[in-house]
């Protein structure tokens, strides 16, 4: 039976100062561990915007009616406060979940042998994102639910899926420059792909923050413009998504580009499809509050197969099955 090993002061000295340095120094995750913990990110990354659409759907924006405290006597919800104040606290509490997550991504990536700064960076994005939403959210509250901080909110989850995403890619591939799989023709093709979907999602906040449900049961500020005729713009632009996602895979197909793109791209145009149905459904159905969360679930998906599209469109190389290179003390010892 192996002893526990003794921790000096020095090692506890050092666990203070840095504790990444630390944990980093005496733990080596294997790759697959890193690549789970970026996932693991990106999965929470979506659950706090389903759950943020639960609250607004339920009418418990103001379940909570100050921040940071969920009342001015109180940090937690209390029995006055009734359903809408636990489900608003509770998808404050989702927030450390969502902590916990990205510093999970954040450790692993900083232990991996050799040290790839690029996935700690992507970490630390997440994090900083992570606050900044955070602070957003309590202005949300003490503003009442104005709407267009309610877009910025929402605008600032996706750019946080956007990094999240960004990093369970990477830690799929190695750090060697990247190739293009595709000509600059398909390139530029993907790129007004992400432009519109970028304009698909703004517009489908405004449509939001213009609709009928407010975030809560007392009288909330709405944006002034007609909801029916952005949410008819919201359509032309995601039938333009669609129609640019069909005719790139159609380009990919002619030009007979490798599997990667191609899978993307048809992955991406059977999510569109699911989500147009989803759509269409709930506006000519006045709008049920499980599909208007589905539809936001949705929009979380679109997005991110918008950028595992681009993403696809270039390779690394001097990877070995998607996983970095050895490190030069490693390729010298075995020399």
């Amino acid at each position: 039976m192996r002893g526990v090993p003794n921790v000096t002061l020095a090692d506890a000295v050092a666990a203070v100062r840095n504790p990444l340095a630390f944990i980093a120094a005496r733990w080596t995750p294997e790759p697959r561990t890193v690549q789970r913990a970026a996932l693991a990110a990106l999965v929470m990354s979506v659950v706090i915007v389903v759950t943020g659409g639960a609250v607004r759907l339920t009418g418990s924006g103001l379940g909570c009616p100050t921040w940071p405290q969920c009342t001015d006597d109180s940090l937690t919800t209390t029995r006055a406060m009734g359903v809408h104040g636990a489900i608003e606290f509770g998808n404050r509490m989702l927030t450390y979940v969502l902590c916990a997550a990205v510093g999970w991504a954040i450790i692993a990536a900083r232990s991996q042998k050799p040290r790839r700064r690029s996935l700690t960076r992507l970490g630390w994005a997440q994090f900083w994102i992570v606050m900044s939403n955070a602070v957003l959210g309590g202005i949300v509250v003490l503003v009442g639910l104005n709407p267009y901080t309610v877009a910025a909110h929402f605008l600032l989850s996706t750019a946080l899926i956007t990094v999240a995403t960004l990093m369970w890619q990477r830690t799929r591939e190695s750090d060697t420059e990247p190739r293009p799989l595709v000509g600059r023709a398909v390139q530029q093709l993907v790129w007004f792909l992400v432009v519109a979907s970028v304009l698909l999602i703004a517009v489908g906040t405004v449509v939001t923050g213009a609709g009928p449900h407010a975030g809560d049961s007392s009288e909330v500020e709405r944006i002034g413009i007609d909801w029916q005729s952005v949410a008819k713009l919201h359509a032309v632009l995601a039938w333009i998504v669609v129609t640019l996602t069909f005719a790139l895979w159609f380009v990919l197909k002619a030009v007979d580009a490798p599997a990667g793109p191609r899978h993307r791209t048809r992955e991406l145009f059977l999510i569109l499809l699911g989500q147009g149905v989803i759509g269409y459904v709930q506006y000519f159905t006045h709008l049920p509050e499980f599909l208007v969360g589905l539809h936001m679930f949705g929009s979380c998906l679109v997005w991110i197969g918008v950028l595992r599209v681009l993403l696809s469109l270039r390779e690394r190389p001097e990877s070995r099955a998607g996983l970095p290179g050895p490190s030069a003390e490693s390729a010298l010892s075995a020399a």
